[in-house]
């Protein structure tokens, strides 16, 4: 049974998902990032940049418990243990690593900072909204014209490239997206969308997950609680 301490967040959206398609048995553990239960000490333990999501298999690769963080990384470990959503030969594997690395530099932190601009600051600073509402365009264009002659955004077969994007783009409307720009991404998303590991996956500790509306959550998240020396 792999331990998976997460929030229902894209990031940890993305190992929900890969566990509900690779169909591995695990348990969720909720880390309210709201309340700052990212800074307890046994969450830190296994995520020491107190992000989710991390995990624990007690079936390590050498038969010993292993625990990972980062969600790129719990991807790439979770496809090796299954020996799916990641091709086999050395071409298309490069292909998906190009585009789950395309997700992790670029995707997560640049829709984060549109979120973050557009919905979260303590001020409204339209440079600031422009800047990563255009970023976000952008980005989605360059999947668009990818998925204009490949099935998937990794190549042909559907992949961890594919699982580490979707949760990002399923606030399209907080990014300031039309998806009449984007219509083989758009196809793409209804796609992955109605695959049923991924509704369940994003319906994982989806309940719990409260709005961020009290200057409380604002603080632990956006203030200095994040950058106190721990």
């Amino acid at each position: 049974m792999i331990e998976v301490y997460s929030w229902a967040t894209p990031n940890g959206h993305k190992v929900h998902i890969m566990l509900e398609e690779c169909g591995l048995p695990y348990r969720a553990h909720g880390v309210n990032i709201g309340s700052g239960a990212q800074f307890a000490p046994e969450f830190l333990a296994i995520s020491p940049n107190n992000k989710i999501p991390a995990i624990v298999d007690p079936e390590g690769p050498d038969g010993q418990p292993i625990s990972l963080f980062e969600s790129g990384a719990i991807l790439l470990y979770l496809a090796a243990k299954t020996g799916l959503f990641m091709p086999a030969d050395v071409r298309g594997k490069y292909q998906v690593l190009e585009w789950l690395m395309f997700q992790m530099g670029g995707v997560g932190p640049m829709l984060g900072q549109a979120h973050h601009f557009r919905l979260y600051a303590p001020e409204k600073l339209p440079y600031a909204i422009e800047r990563y509402t255009n970023e976000a365009r952008r980005l989605y264009g360059v999947m668009d014209r990818r998925l204009a002659k490949s099935t998937y955004l990794g190549g042909p077969e559907y992949s961890i490239a594919d699982i580490a994007i979707f949760p990002w783009l399923r606030s399209w409307k907080n990014q300031g997206i039309d998806w009449a720009e984007y219509p083989h991404l758009k196809g793409w998303f209804d796609e992955i969308g109605a695959r049923p590991a991924v509704r369940r996956g994003v319906e994982v500790l989806a309940a719990e997950r409260k709005p961020i509306t009290d200057d409380q959550a604002r603080e632990v998240l956006f203030g200095k609680t994040q950058y106190t020396r721990r």
